[in-house]
């Protein structure tokens, strides 16, 4: 099984389009399908970025569903909280039985059934869950949570009148025990969800309300393989619970995070390796700090010239044009921002202090001057009438 997630196809990295990187990234996992005769694919959630994908982005999607099958694998999607359930799934009972599309959350405890020399694995499909708007609809099903015979709280928690998440994954869960139970064998659980211990980044959407996203790992406990999606970064929960990560940094945050795949065997006694696949790299990121003449001149720097770049300069005053300065050595830099080194022993002082005893029209100036540049006398007599009309103002209130 090749356990991918998380593509967010149509997404811009600070409004720099992604749509080459994401066909290139559907190239590779063609090339890893067809290299390691992958009988399984399964895409955890949030195959598109919004509920209205662009069109390229949809086409790109459905070329890779079909060249996956055609490379010989069965495939299982999942809809995550980005995608709009209903529409991606629209489709799904006129593609070939090989290509399931799952987003029905009263069919969680339907499983679909693949077969290997070892006979059946059940892969229960759980789409991003929304507490508010499933819980009527969720598969009702009596014991517990968990094979170690826990139960969850199915409350919201005190002073709280929203659904958990918890209880929500809670009661899907107890339909796919209840069903695992009748059936036997092997399971596979694909779920959207932030799991308790993961490690989010600055791409994910938040889910959560007053601290009510995280579930807790051990509502997966019996299952074979946890194939789950939603957190960024690639990452183990435990053996068989992990996290494949997003196949493309989508913030300056996974700049050091290695995109993978994770391709899994399971034989007839359960889970027996795993390994991660990478994903080539499309374009490195990198942050860098500096004044602007350092950053435009410095060997160091070099390297980076062909990546997505995000830049704090450190210059007394803000250069101007300085992205555009910037992108004549770093045509791909994406963000700019400005913090300037200050003097630790005015910082010690308060702002209040530190304008004590000054005109409005200083303190404008002075602001003008740490932002930009000092004002010309046209811009300070401009400042002026300004600042009368505004205290004139003030006295016929």
């Amino acid at each position: 099984m090749l356990h991918t997630s998380d593509w967010h196809l149509g997404r811009a990295l600070h409004r720099f389009d992604l749509l080459a990187a994401q066909a290139a990234f559907v190239d590779h996992l063609v090339e890893v399908v067809r290299a390691e005769h992958v009988d399984l694919v399964v895409v955890s959630g949030d195959v598109h970025d919004r509920a209205i994908p662009p069109v390229a982005a949809m086409r790109l999607f459905d070329e890779a569903l079909s060249r996956v099958r055609d490379a010989g694998a069965h495939v299982v999607v999942i809809s995550g909280n980005h995608d709009a359930g209903a529409r991606l799934g629209d489709k799904a009972g006129l593609l070939d039985p090989r290509v399931r599309i799952r987003t029905d959350v009263s069919a969680i405890a339907i499983p679909v059934t693949v077969e290997d020399s070892h006979g059946p694995v059940h892969v229960y499909a759980l789409p991003y869950l929304e507490p508010a708007a499933v819980a009527a609809i969720l598969p009702a099903a009596p014991g517990p949570d968990t094979d170690d015979g826990t139960h969850l709280d199915g409350t919201a928690p005190a002073g709280s009148t929203a659904p958990s998440h918890a209880a929500t994954l809670g009661q899907a869960m107890r339909a796919v025990h209840a069903d695992r139970a009748r059936r036997g064998g092997r399971s596979i659980v694909c779920a959207h969800a932030w799991v308790s211990g993961g490690q989010v980044s600055e791409s994910e959407r938040d889910i959560g309300v007053g601290g009510l996203a995280a579930v807790p790992a051990k509502l997966f406990n019996g299952i074979t393989y946890t194939a789950l999606g939603h957190l960024h970064r690639p990452q183990a929960l435990d053996e068989g619970l992990r996290y494949s990560g997003s196949p493309l940094p989508y913030s300056f945050s996974e700049a050091t995070d290695v995109k993978s795949s994770l391709l899994v065997d399971i034989d007839a006694n359960g889970l027996s390796g795993l390994e991660e696949i990478p994903v080539p790299v499309y374009r490195n990121l990198a942050r860098l700090r500096g004044r602007l003449a350092e950053l435009m001149t410095a060997t160091v720097h070099e390297r980076h010239t062909a990546d997505f770049v995000s830049v704090v300069l450190t210059d007394p005053v803000r250069p101007m044009d300085a992205m555009a300065t910037l992108q004549r050595r770093f045509p791909f830099a994406l963000t700019l921002s400005h913090e300037p080194a200050t003097d630790a022993s005015v910082d010690e002082l308060t702002y209040g202090r530190r304008i004590h005893g000054r005109s409005d029209l200083a303190v404008a100036e002075a602001f003008v001057t740490h932002v930009r540049a000092e004002p010309s006398e046209r811009e300070q007599s401009l400042l002026q009438a300004a600042l009368d009309d505004a205290r004139r103002a003030e006295e016929a209130a």
